[in-house]
């Protein structure tokens, strides 16, 4: 596997930690896997750096060689001019020379750099890979609007793309006819539990309504949506709390631009920024939650829904293209407008009134379980190497 970031052992760093979790199953059916993570060397400023250093465990090596690149959400220069400044390609091919790394098919994660770096693998060594763009619609969409070669080149050459959600598909489908809709499973740890259980382990009160969310805090989160949600929901209700998990990787300036909306709208007590979460908590804080929020403005798909959806909680977002697709009954979830916290607050209200199924909940979710989408990955792991033997 190629990806632009993974778990370090200890997953101290939990960047893409759903590959981690995928890998971690995959395991059981080969007979190696290989994981190549190529990072950036910022003398140990960047969380990825500092943690992250080759292990091994079982039958997974993973592999982070060093090198320079900018990363596309730093505004430095141009989505192009970064491409060109990356060597992260060049250091996966080397990585895999450094080490006699020998393997019979590449899954890439993200379109930049590894696709594009598994292009190269398979002009070099004739070993074929497939994608899953990981990237949200806006991203995707900026990476056609660049109709840059190399970009093209990784979607043309892959024997299969498998983008997570249904919608997205016809964009990439003119690229690569064999493009399909495969998405992320959850990992078995998201199960229902004791809801008060869950709020005295995390040192929560047991009364009160308790809004959850999760994940890198970025603008494309629409967080500020969320909390100006919470204004209008402060007017009448008393009795709501919201807990947001996650720090800024890139975007310092947009976290403290939503603690300082909080404290300009007195809602310390209300809303509370939790910082880095350990994976092990984040199951608690799904279970002791009564609604798991997204106002996401994009998504690809959000597997924090889905992890919501396994412990049986509603899910209330945003209509991004990933919450659309997977917000199909409205027994599981309600879909608001995006960048629209008046109506973001209509359906946390109605979220919070009626009365949900937990395991009708449960049940939806379980076609995204983390063995239903293996099978389904597996498959199209055996038509592409059978088509290249």
């Amino acid at each position: 596997m190629v990806t632009p970031d993974f778990p370090d052992a200890q997953n101290r760093y939990i960047g893409a930690l759903f590959v981690k979790d995928q890998v971690n199953h995959l395991r059981n059916y080969f007979k190696k896997i290989i994981v190549i993570c190529p990072t950036p060397f910022t003398f140990g400023i960047m969380s990825n750096d500092r943690f992250c250093h080759d292990y091994q465990y079982d039958n997974v090596s993973v592999y982070y060689p060093r090198c320079f690149f900018i990363p596309r959400i730093v505004p430095l220069l141009n989505y192009r001019k970064k491409l060109d400044f990356d060597f992260r390609p060049e250091t996966v091919l080397k990585c895999i020379e450094r080490n006699g790394i020998e393997f019979d098919l590449v899954h890439a994660h993200f379109t930049w750099p590894s696709a594009y770096s598994a292009s190269l693998i398979k002009e070099r060594i004739h070993v074929p890979y497939v994608i899953t763009p990981h990237e949200d619609p806006g991203w995707l969409q900026e990476e056609i609007d660049l109709d840059d070669p190399r970009i093209k080149r990784a979607w043309s050459d892959a024997s299969r793309i498998m983008y997570m959600n249904n919608l997205e598909v016809p964009k990439l489908k003119k690229f690569n006819p064999s493009t399909i809709s495969i998405p992320i499973g959850y990992d078995p740890v998201y199960y229902p539990r004791n809801m008060q259980d869950c709020r005295k382990a995390l040192g929560l009160p047991g009364d009160g309504k308790i809004l959850f969310t999760f994940g890198i805090l970025q603008k494309r989160k629409g967080l500020e949506y969320l909390i100006e949600a919470i204004v209008l929901l402060s007017r009448t209700r008393d009795d709501i709390r919201c807990y947001i998990g996650g720090e800024a990787q890139y975007e310092r300036a947009y976290e403290k631009s939503l603690k300082k909306l909080v404290k300009d709208h007195h809602l310390e007590e209300r809303i509370h920024f939790l910082g880095f979460l350990k994976a092990a908590e984040i199951p608690l804080w799904l279970n002791a939650c009564d609604l798991f929020v997204l106002p996401s403005l994009q998504e690809g798909f959000g597997i924090a829904q889905i992890e919501a959806l396994a412990c049986g909680k509603p899910v209330i977002a945003a209509s991004n293209s990933g919450s659309m697709d997977i917000l199909t009954d409205p027994d599981v979830g309600i879909l608001c407008r995006r960048a629209d916290a008046e109506d973001f607050a209509r359906g946390t209200l109605e979220g919070l009134a009626r009365s949900w199924d937990p395991a009708k909940i449960t049940g939806f979710a379980n076609k995204y379980t983390m063995e239903n989408i293996l099978q389904r990955l597996l498959s199209v792991y055996q038509q592409v190497s059978s088509q290249q033997t």
